[in-house]
């Protein structure tokens, strides 16, 4: 969805708010000749991401014809005063949904054709061509004929597919062509018709909503708002420029063009009472590369500033790309008058590729205030500089039932914890402190000791960030005595400095959830990853609580300069020997090999379960991951901001060898373990009572679903043999006549836990 401008911003709104799904084609597995491939592109890869499926959105609109603005919005835009300030560790993005019964709202209908005399719609019969039509008369007698060429009518054409409204002049002719004859048998004259005449009466209202609300102060979201891709930030969340869009998609997927990509732009500032004399200045912290992608020295960050009574965008500071530096300052002085008026408005640009998640620039820290100096660029804040991940040894998450079952302390006994101090000066530290609630109710809390988070310094240093390990490892333990197949506890966290600051940065706030995965990743991916080589194993270590059963594996992909999702591979569990793989324990059969799936689910995982529902009994120590039939990386997605590269392995000589990975940080790849929540997350064990019937199976068209006897109509899923869904949505039955013969698989979530097989004739 893109937003334009012009006195504001068109956005599509639906009264039916349906999530949009991303639907894969099938793959046929067909028969593969294996052949181990040594060669000098094998070994392990990190490159950057394509997409980011964090960012995508649902897409609303009033009709289901989007040649057509009908029913669209513009929102006018509120206009803030000064200061203007923001660090980002809050949304201050603005949303738009429409409303017809907003308070201030006005409407226009525009017409398609209109006279360009009277600026009168033209009547909703009249129908045009821009062909030149005529009239011709056929002389039998002497065998000739003559044609008169109708007079064209000037109409004024608009283009309803966008707005602002684009028209011009047309001459345009009656869409039929005359024929008659003399000296013949008969005077009658016939009319052949133009086919789909082009030029028809047609309409489109657009309405214009007035935005009130001074809690926001960005009118678009190109940009990416986050807690992770920075370096060491100052404080919680920065906005990322890269190369995707607002949806989190590449604007030229594939291409090598570089251009502007995104921008962040404010709402109207009134700075029509103030002048150069009130000292104003801009400032803001950046950052190139980040944990993200370098940007060339071709590539560059730029700030405009808007003067309103020229309609113009000026250029006024850039910085070209370079590698990862600490956050620096920008101090901007205004000082044209051209900037004083009502509407003054600031943006930042990027200039780099427009394929990916690459080129990144971080921004934090924009404030725009009078009264400043041009030596005023200390940004004087005590802050976390990321959020916590988790209280857990290890893991961010693990299956409830494997914590309950656990006897041991589980408890974080070196939580990280990142503070910056902002200040010029020495800061004297205070106690911090961690509070677990359940239900929004305290249950424990920890104490973090001031002089551990300053390092044991008797101060923080000014202008410093502070890493310490802390202790968690006595005193509250997560209740295992809680009931049900999933829990989640809120986390709070604080801590400060003696000096006044932004207190909103000096907490954080995360949920420890336990499902019936363990993971040992944030769930943010910085790269994507994988090992080049036919043939080449990805294996990820784990030490679980107990031994037990795995069902599947979820696995975040995500899209890198190539994208790899006709690749193909097979996922494998290996047993632990000495610390790397060791006998195989499942692996996927080779005729119904895998393909990476771009998810869009909210937690941005797809779940690959074992071939025809499997449960393979693995020991307290374990390894999961693939075994690739390509020589092509396959672009797990790499977290690096928690570093658990001594977990990742992998092999180019056919499990011979197993190499540690180079790169600092956690795959996203997540065993799943057959739990009360099996095989289907959040979706508890039915009731034995309930039967559900899936006939006729095998079958060669249509598929029925009953419960307990009675036509059901709910939630489905089907999937091919890879795991891919092929269809899925509210239904009593599934056709699957278009479908080639196969095995195929079938859940019901809303009343069973059970995949089902499928077979089609």
């Amino acid at each position: 969805m893109k937003i334009s401008f012009l006195n504001g911003i068109i956005f599509r709104l639906k009264l039916r708010f349906e999530q949009m799904k991303l639907i894969n084609s099938a793959i046929l597995a067909l028969f593969f000749i294996l052949v181990y491939f040594n060669g000098v592109s094998q070994g392990l890869e990190m490159g950057p991401m394509t997409k980011n499926t964090q960012l995508d959105h649902q897409f609303y609109s009033l009709k289901t014809n989007e040649t057509t603005f009908d029913s669209s919005f513009v929102f006018i835009s509120d206009t803030l005063q000064l200061p203007f300030f923001d660090d980002f560790s809050t949304n201050k993005f603005q949303t738009y949904q429409g409303d017809i019964n907003a308070a201030g709202i006005t409407t226009e209908l525009y017409f398609r054709l209109t006279d360009p005399i009277s600026n009168l719609p033209l009547p909703d019969n009249e129908v045009f061509t821009n062909q030149v039509t005529f009239k011709r008369v056929y002389d039998f007698v002497s065998n000739t004929y003559e044609d008169s060429l109708f007079l064209p009518t000037q109409v004024r054409v608009s283009d309803l597919s966008i707005f602002p409204v684009q028209n011009e002049l047309i001459n345009l002719y009656p869409p039929f062509y005359l024929f008659d004859s003399i000296g013949g048998p008969s005077n009658l004259i016939d009319t052949v018709w133009v086919v789909n005449p082009p030029y028809f009466q047609d309409s489109a209202r657009i309405f214009f909503q007035p935005i009130s609300d001074p809690s926001k102060h960005w009118l678009d979201t190109y940009a990416y708002h986050n807690y992770r891709l920075a370096l060491d930030p100052r404080s919680l969340g920065v906005v990322t420029f890269d190369g995707l869009d607002e949806n989190g998609f590449p604007y030229e997927i594939g291409s090598t063009a570089t251009n502007f990509a995104d921008q962040l732009t404010s709402k109207p500032l009134d700075l029509s009472s103030n002048s150069a004399a009130d000292s104003i200045y801009f400032s803001f912290l950046y950052q190139p590369e980040g944990l993200g992608d370098i940007p060339e020295s071709g590539d560059s960050l730029i700030v405009e500033f808007y003067q309103p009574l020229q309609s113009n965008w000026k250029q006024v500071w850039s910085v070209a790309g370079d590698t990862v530096h600490p956050f620096r300052a920008a101090h901007i002085c205004l000082y044209d008058t051209s900037y004083f008026r009502n509407g003054f408005q600031f943006r930042f640009r990027n200039y780099g590729s427009l394929a990916g998640s690459l080129d990144h620039f971080h921004i934090d820290y924009v404030h725009l205030r009078s009264l400043s100096a041009l030596d005023d660029t200390l940004f004087k804040d005590f802050a976390f500089v990321y959020p916590l991940n988790s209280m857990l040894k290890t893991f961010t998450a693990v299956p409830w039932d494997h914590y309950k079952a656990s006897s041991d302390n589980k408890m974080a006994d070196s939580l990280v914890i990142k503070l910056h101090n902002g200040s010029p000066n020495p800061e004297n530290y205070q106690n911090g402190d961690i509070s677990i609630l359940y239900n929004s109710i305290q249950e424990g809390a920890f104490v973090l000791p001031g002089f551990i988070l300053a390092e044991s310094n008797i101060n923080y240093q000014p202008r410093t960030t502070h890493l310490s390990l802390n202790d968690c490892s006595s005193g509250y333990e997560f209740d295992r005595s809680k009931t049900g197949n999933q829990q989640s506890f809120e986390v709070k966290a604080s801590a400060s400095a003696q000096f006044p600051n932004l207190t909103i940065n000096d907490s954080t706030v995360f949920y420890q959830n336990f499902y019936n995965y363990y993971s040992y990743d944030d769930g943010s991916a910085e790269a994507a990853f994988g090992p080049t080589g036919s043939q080449a194993r990805l294996a990820i270590e784990y030490n679980t609580y107990q031994p037990d059963s795995l069902i599947g594996v979820n696995i975040h992909f995500v899209p890198s300069v190539n994208d790899a999702s006709d690749k193909l591979f097979l996922i494998t569990v290996w047993a632990d020997n000495g610390g790397v793989p060791g006998n195989v324990l499942y692996e996927d059969d080779v005729f119904f090999p895998r393909n990476p799936t771009y998810g869009n689910a909210v937690n941005l995982f797809h779940t690959y379960y074992f071939v025809d529902t499997a449960k393979i009994a693995v020991g307290n120590k374990f390894h999961i991951g693939w075994r690739q039939l390509d020589p092509d990386r396959l672009n797990a997605g790499l977290d690096r901001n928690i570093d658990q590269s001594n977990k990742i392995r992998y092999s180019v000589d056919g499990g011979f060898t197993w190499l540690l990975s180079p790169f600092p940080g956690s795959a996203m790849i997540r065993p799943v373990f057959s739990t009360a929540l099996d095989p289907i997350l959040g979706i508890n064990e039915i009731q034995k009572t309930e039967e559900v019937l899936i006939y006729p199976n095998p079958t060669n068209g249509t598929l029925n679903f009953k419960l307990n006897g009675t036509a059901y109509y709910g939630e489905f899923q089907l999937m091919n043999a890879v795991g891919q869904i092929l269809q899925s949505g509210l239904s009593s039955s599934v056709d699957l006549i278009d479908y080639l013969s196969g095995i195929y698989y079938l859940t019901l979530p809303q009343v069973s836990t059970k995949v089902y097989k499928i077979s089609k004739q």
